[in-house]
């Protein structure tokens, strides 16, 4: 007999991971001839994905196709866009507007950030997942949430602190962005912690790390103080677990709890 919770926490696995079709339960075989094409049974989508899907239809039937740049020349694009902008409402606008990256044509929406913008501290991670692509928000899920208790456990919520990522579009398929993609959509994040100016940046998880820092292995440079250099100035930056590791490698959690604490100290200094 099936047990249900485990069979609820599997789906939810399989929702985070991007699954949103069930295919037969035979296997087909896609190389003989006339084979006909396996039957796919859509699962049932809550409200928040009907009203998503229904944008992204509404968007594809009314938007022209987008013609990528060449990475080199959308990367530059981006840099000249991101200098350009005074505020971050000026850059939350250039960022509405910009097609250099081909994550904005199979998005919802852009997810900015979150959070108070005066905030001391800023925290990054690397790109939006299903839920914050449908809210437009950033850590949303049950990550977003994790991240909440962390944030409540050293005495902060989100009007405390400033949250974004790298990427400011989902990936197809939660997928990791590639090399290219994070490359054109870095100048908009380095903008976006410049405009922000925190005292203490915090990069959540080892893709944030090496964008930002340039540091690999996030399990040897968890918890260490950085140097970020945002042009007139530098922050004090730690890179720490992202909390979605955290849901998969709970053991991991205890030093979390002390990189967190640190950055209390961080802060009270």
């Amino acid at each position: 007999m099936i047990d249900p919770e485990a069979a609820r926490d599997l789906l939810a696995f399989y929702l985070e991971a991007g699954v949103d079709a069930v295919l037969d339960d035979e296997a087909v075989d896609r190389f003989a001839d006339e084979t006909p094409p396996p039957t796919i049974v859509p699962r049932s989508p809550d409200v928040g994905e009907r009203a998503a899907s229904g944008r992204q239809t509404r968007r594809a039937a009314e938007s022209p196709a987008v013609v990528l740049p060449p990475p080199d020349a959308a990367a530059a694009e981006a840099r000249e866009a991101a200098r350009s902008a005074q505020t971050l409402q000026d850059l939350r606008a250039i960022l509405d507007r910009f097609d250099g990256c081909g994550l904005k044509a199979t998005a919802t929406q852009l997810v900015f950030a979150d959070g108070n913008p005066q905030a001391r501290l800023m925290l990054v991670g690397e790109a939006p997942g299903r839920d914050e692509d449908i809210e437009g928000r950033p850590f949303v899920g049950r990550s977003g949430q994790l991240l909440d208790r962390m944030l409540a456990a050293i005495g902060l919520d989100r009007s405390s602190v400033y949250i974004a990522n790298v990427v400011p579009w989902r990936p197809p398929g939660n997928r990791t962005p590639s090399p290219q993609e994070t490359q054109v959509c870095l100048p908009f994040i380095r903008r976006q912690i410049e405009l922000c100016a925190p005292e203490v940046l915090v990069c959540l998880g080892g893709p944030s790390a090496e964008t930002l820092l340039g540091q690999k292995g996030i399990t040897k440079i968890r918890g260490r103080w950085f140097d970020y250099d945002a042009g007139s100035r530098t922050i004090r930056t730690m890179p720490t677990f992202h909390p979605a590791f955290l849901l998969r490698s709970p053991l991991q959690k205890r030093f979390a709890w002390r990189d967190f604490l640190a950055i209390k100290k961080a802060l009270s200094g």
